[in-house]
């Protein structure tokens, strides 16, 4: 499983846009030592190319969109015990508020799942998410956010190993068997989510947050750091989604 988690880590890197596109830049800068100008300039024009395509908003806008329009936003009337929050990045920098050292998208995931618990009685949170570099898990400050934000201790259940989505549908899969439950996570990352959590056997109902398409008129749009971020984004869930197929977890 540790082999399996890092080879996708590393392999991700070459293909999504920022290493796919200084991959292609260095592959030229070799040629171009070599003085082999005619590959040296394919490459580097072509690593260029890439920075700009996905630098570019509607094409960044068209990435997201595609994810994020397969589930709408949750209507909070289903009777539901269970509410899955799914990790995100952290960081545990002690001189910053717990509000701060969650990242964007896990603050969001959160206060959604705060939310549905509010507006539905008798539930259960459930956060999932290691430590990763740090020394504490997600899933405790996740907690702790939530906890502040005026859930129950005991309304709370946590699992502090879960690698990926895939580990934390294990971990859910055996509380809720196959009840309904309520999956929160970021709306790109919903469609890859439910397919993990459907090819499990389980009934997951969505509830996206976090947000990144606009709406985005014309085409005479300036490259800019903030779409190729987004693209970033989006382009991890297209590669997340395929090397679920390869391994075998979609049907």
């Amino acid at each position: 499983m540790e082999v399996g988690f890092y080879l996708k880590k590393f392999i991700s890197f070459f293909v999504e846009p920022f290493g796919l596109g200084l991959t292609l830049m260095l592959i030229g800068i070799i040629f171009l030592y070599r003085q082999k100008e005619s590959r040296a300039k394919l490459f580097l024009l072509s690593g260029f190319f890439v920075f700009l395509l996905f630098s570019y908003p509607p094409f960044s806008n068209f990435l997201v969109t595609n994810l994020e329009n397969q589930y709408p936003k949750y209507d909070y009337k289903h009777k539901v015990k269970y509410i899955h929050v799914l990790g995100n990045g952290h960081n545990t920098d002690k001189t910053q508020p717990i509000s701060s050292q969650i990242s964007d998208a896990g603050i969001k995931r959160v206060l959604e799942g705060v939310i549905i618990y509010k507006k539905t009685p008798n539930t259960k949170l459930i956060f999932t998410g290691f430590k990763g570099n740090t020394d504490t898990s997600i899933a405790q400050m996740n907690s702790k956010l939530a906890i502040a934000l005026g859930v129950r201790s005991k309304d709370i259940i946590k699992n502090e190993y879960a690698k990926d989505t895939k580990e934390e549908a294990i971990f859910t899969k055996s509380i809720v068997k196959k009840q309904a439950f309520v999956l929160v996570t970021s709306a790109t990352h919903m469609p890859r989510a439910m397919m993990l959590f459907k090819s499990l056997g389980m009934n997951p109902i969505a509830a996206p947050t976090s947000f990144y398409k606009r709406d985005i008129n014309g085409y005479l749009k300036a490259p800019n750091i903030g779409s190729f971020n987004v693209s970033v984004v989006a382009m991890h869930e297209y590669i997340g989604i395929l090397w679920a197929k390869i391994k075998g977890y979609l049907q």
